[in-house]
């Protein structure tokens, strides 16, 4: 009685718990380290949203971590596409991916050079500093970005010269994803 005793259905079963455990901790661990993706910006849909060809030739969505920038239909929202444009359209870029969003974009820091690009949207008052993500970003990134936001709104940059301007998550809770830019 001194051994351990399963039953027959659980040494069955002992081999493919063990190979989903380990398929588990290497999802995991790959996640935790994440990938990088080394390329040109070749088109950007809105202020944190771009696609970068890299040199296979393969497109990647990128979602840039940590911002949330105004809908195209919101106030703010073609600034802010084209203030991601002035920082990356047509240039190289270094994206460092963490994970994919239910979206299926890569959701990445991305820099131009020593730049990150998420990080100068919040500081040019084109994007908020996306704190229900804060958890995803080191404790050095969280200060930065807090820091960026508050001295964006005190300077009342971009976004912030509007009296109460509306984080998208609220915008797109009242009017929906996907709207189009009224026309004038």
């Amino acid at each position: 009685m001194g051994s351990f005793l399963c039953s027959a259905a659980v040494r069955r079963a002992l081999p493919l718990c063990r190979a989903t455990a380990l398929a588990a901790l290497l999802a995991l661990a790959t996640a935790a380290h994440g990938h990088d993706v080394e390329g040109f910006v070749v088109s950007v849909q809105d202020g944190d949203t771009l696609t970068v060809l890299d040199r296979a030739k393969a497109q990647h969505r990128v979602r840039i971590a940590g911002i949330d920038a105004p809908e195209k239909a919101q106030p703010f929202g073609e600034a802010s596409k084209a203030g991601l444009a002035r920082l990356a359209f047509g240039k190289r870029v270094a994206a460092h991916c963490h994970k994919h969003d239910r979206y299926g974009r890569e959701v990445c820091t991305v820099y131009v050079g020593e730049r990150d690009v998420g990080l100068e949207q919040v500081r040019n008052g084109l994007a908020w500093w996306y704190r229900e993500y804060a958890r995803e970003q080191t404790p050095a990134d969280r200060l930065t970005y807090e820091g960026a936001e508050l001295e964006a709104r005190d300077a009342r940059r971009g976004l912030w010269r509007d009296a109460n301007p509306q984080p998208p998550a609220e915008w797109r809770k009242q009017h929906g994803r996907g709207l189009r830019t009224p026309a004038a």
